[in-house]
């Protein structure tokens, strides 16, 4: 299969994806109208709405969004915009409130949507307050799995869970990590990459780069007295269905869920013995070994990344141009474990993949340079991600999971727009 942007060979074995793609200000309109509209695209995790009036103001695909647990208890995703003269409502980024007030003309919101006090009502016909016209719009669709909530623009998308296909099985790996469930930890990372968002989605589940790109960090472990195993970096990558994708390896890297390193001493072994323990008991001998020992980089289509590595790491990332991206970066853990696990696993965070990590800089430098090079695409056209393409079953250094994520691209900004 041939297209303006992909050159899909599979009896050849060659793929490649057309450098415009990553600079073209009409394939970001494309981008824009045909998959950020249409997609199912991730919202927050229900651990960051504990109590009843919790809420988050967060932006997703430019469009503000209000994440709110109401006083009735239900979680709500509404639009974050007045529907007087259009003012951002809500200003704080987190916190608790029973009501939001806008600071232009004083409209007063209840935390489920609902005008609650009008300034100058007697000015309005009687029943201005009633129906839905005056209230906070609720966004089309808001589902969730596994805690994970997700919001689309399109209110005729299919089912969440429908549009997850594979990718629920490693959602639900992660959610089994604790019985007590799992929790973003703190607040949110944010910043920015000069830089075509979709380079982050082939970076994110690019196991072929880590040795070059990261040898930095892999030299600081081999030289840090106890800080690995002997287990050796292999794996398989997976098409999850959808756009969606997987890596799946073994890593000598220690997990606080729950694979042991000897610089975490007797006593840290004696706990993550316990932790693996409790796992085969709840979930059987099978997932747990798959949670404790496998480390997992996935793509949910088209912007959400979980990383289950040596820490767990949800992301996002949204194009503002055909060359930059604003990226918001959250960590996960397990809810109620020790304060001596919680400590490793956010040294493993900010280690590694925080932005002031050892992965984080190397990886926006590297996606940088490339988007550099693609001024020359008029003569140098075609980037190859052709790995494995012939491979009875890719390994996780192949490219398999970034062709399913083109495939399904390519996809919607060709068929879609036809359509």
């Amino acid at each position: 299969m041939e297209t303006p942007y992909i050159i899909d060979d599979r009896d050849g074995g060659r793929f490649k994806v057309a450098r415009e793609t990553f600079t073209s200000q009409e394939v970001f309109e494309k981008e824009r109208d045909l998959i950020f509209k249409n997609c199912w695209l991730y919202l927050g995790h229900e651990s960051e709405l504990k109590e009843a009036s919790a809420f988050v103001a967060r932006t997703v695909a430019d469009q503000n969004i209000l994440f709110v647990r109401g006083r009735d208890n239900v979680i709500r995703a509404l639009f974050n915009v007045c529907p007087h003269r259009g003012s951002t409502v809500c200003r704080e980024k987190r916190g608790k409130a029973k009501t939001f007030q806008c600071m232009y003309h004083g409209w007063v919101f209840k935390n489920t949507g609902e005008l609650a006090h009008l300034s100058g009502e007697n000015a309005y016909s009687k029943d201005f307050k009633e129906g839905d016209e005056s209230n906070l719009r609720p966004v089309p669709r808001l589902e969730q799995y596994a805690g994970f909530y997700f919001i689309c623009f399109n209110k005729d998308v299919e089912p969440l869970e429908d549009y997850l296909a594979g990718s629920k099985e490693y959602l639900d790996v992660i959610a089994a990590q604790s019985a007590q469930g799992m929790e973003i930890i703190g607040g949110t990372q944010e910043y920015s990459i000069q830089a075509n968002w979709k380079l982050l989605v082939e970076n994110s589940v690019d196991g072929y780069h880590a040795e070059s790109t990261h040898a930095t960090y892999l030299d600081y472990l081999m030289n840090t007295n106890g800080s690995l195993t002997a287990t050796r970096l292999a794996g398989k990558g997976y098409d999850l269905g959808n756009g969606h994708a997987v890596i799946e390896y073994s890593a000598p890297w220690g997990r606080p869920v729950a694979q042991w390193i000897p610089m975490w001493g007797e006593d840290g072994k004696k706990e993550i013995d316990q932790v693996y323990d409790e796992l085969v008991g709840r979930v059987g001998a099978e997932t747990a070994e798959k949670i404790a020992t496998k480390n997992r980089n996935m793509i949910i289509f088209p912007n959400l990344v979980v990383n289950d590595i040596m820490a767990i790491t949800v992301r996002t990332f949204y194009p503002t141009s055909p060359n930059s991206m604003m990226v918001n970066g959250f960590a996960m853990g397990v809810v109620g474990e020790s304060d001596w696990r919680r400590e490793y696993r956010l040294s493993n965070f900010l280690e590694f993949i925080g932005p002031g990590g050892f992965a984080t800089p190397d990886d926006v430098e590297a996606l940088e340079q490339c988007q550099n090079g693609f001024k020359s695409a008029a003569n140098a056209p075609w980037n190859d991600i052709s790995k494995g393409m012939k491979a009875a079953v890719p390994s996780f250094d192949d490219e398999l999971q970034m062709r399913a994520f083109w495939r399904e691209w390519n996809r919607r900004v060709s068929e879609f727009e036809e359509k």
